[in-house]
C-alpha cells in the first residue's frame, strides 16, 4: 500500500469516527450518507473498527465504544502538569464555591485537562476533554498573552473567533491590546465572553519560562464582582499557581 493510500485511509477512518459522534450513533444507511462513500467501503470500516473495539454496534446503530475514553484518560495521567495541579483545582473549587479548571493549548486549541465544581457552582456543560478557540476564554487569553510572540502570532493567523457573545473580542488589533494588558497585570478576565451571565478570572502556569496551562475560577456576574476580581481571585490563583510550578519541578 503506498503511502498516500495510506494517508487517504487514515483520513477516511477518523472522519468516520467523527461522523458517528456528530450522530450520536448512526445505522449504516446514515452513515454511509453523511460520509459519501460507497455502503461496502463504509461497512467494511465499521467492521473493522468494531473489531478493534473503537467502535460498539447495537439494535442496528454503530456508536462511539469507551476505548476513547480509556485512551484520553492514559495521556491526561501521562501529562506532566496535571498530577501537580489536581489537588490546586480542588482546593480552588472548595474555598470558592465556583467552578476550577485546568485548561491546555494543544495545536492552537485550548483543551480543558482538569475540572471541579464548587458546592455554589453554576450547572454549566463543562466536561475532560473540552475544546476551545483560545481567544474566547480567560485561560485561553492568559495562555496566548504569555507565549512567543510568533507562536501567538500562529495561532491567531489559524483561528476563527466565534462571536459566542456580545461580549467576544473578534477584533484582532483590540485582542492584541487586551493581550499585552494581561500580561502586564498577570490575569485574564472572561468577561460574559464566552457564556452569557458568568465571569471567569485565569493566571498561566508558567515553568522555566515555558506555559505549561493555565488555572481558572469562574462563575455567576453576581457573585464574581469586581472587586473580587481586581483582588481576592487573582491572589488565590497566583497562590495555586505558584504551589503548581513549584510541584511540577520537583515532581
Amino acid at each position: 500500500m503506498s503511502h498516500s493510500v495510506r494517508v487517504k485511509t487514515a483520513g477516511k477512518t477518523l472522519r468516520l469516527l467523527e461522523i458517528i459522534d456528530d450522530l450520536q450513533g448512526g445505522t449504516l444507511g446514515e452513515i454511509t450518507e453523511a460520509a459519501a462513500l460507497p455502503k461496502s467501503t463504509t461497512h467494511d470500516y465499521l467492521q473493522t473498527l468494531r473489531q478493534l473495539g473503537y467502535l460498539i454496534a447495537e439494535d442496528g446503530e454503530y456508536n462511539l465504544s469507551t476505548k476513547f475514553l480509556e485512551l484520553g484518560e492514559k495521556r491526561r495521567r501521562r501529562m506532566e502538569i496535571y498530577q501537580p495541579a489536581r489537588p490546586e483545582i480542588e482546593r480552588l473549587a472548595h474555598e470558592t464555591g465556583e467552578h476550577a479548571s485546568l485548561l491546555v493549548e494543544e495545536n492552537g486549541v485550548g483543551v480543558l485537562l482538569d475540572h471541579e465544581a464548587g458546592d455554589d457552582a453554576l450547572r454549566l456543560d463543562l466536561f475532560v476533554g473540552q475544546r476551545y478557540p483560545l481567544p474566547v476564554t480567560a485561560p485561553g487569553k492568559a495562555i496566548l498573552a504569555h507565549l512567543s510572540a510568533e507562536r501567538t502570532a500562529s495561532i491567531l493567523d489559524e483561528c476563527e473567533i466565534p462571536a459566542a457573545t456580545q461580549n467576544t473580542i473578534t477584533d484582532r488589533d483590540r485582542l492584541y491590546r487586551e493581550l499585552e494588558d494581561i500580561r502586564e497585570k498577570g490575569y485574564a478576565v472572561d468577561d460574559e465572553e464566552h457564556v452569557q451571565g458568568v465571569r471567569a478570572v485565569s493566571t498561566p502556569i508558567i515553568c522555566r519560562k515555558t506555559v505549561l496551562g493555565a488555572i481558572t475560577i469562574g462563575g455567576p456576574v453576581q457573585r464574581l464582582t469586581d472587586d473580587r476580581i481586581a483582588d481576592e481571585l487573582p491572589t488565590k490563583l497566583r497562590e495555586s499557581a505558584n504551589i503548581i510550578e513549584v510541584n511540577y519541578v520537583h515532581s
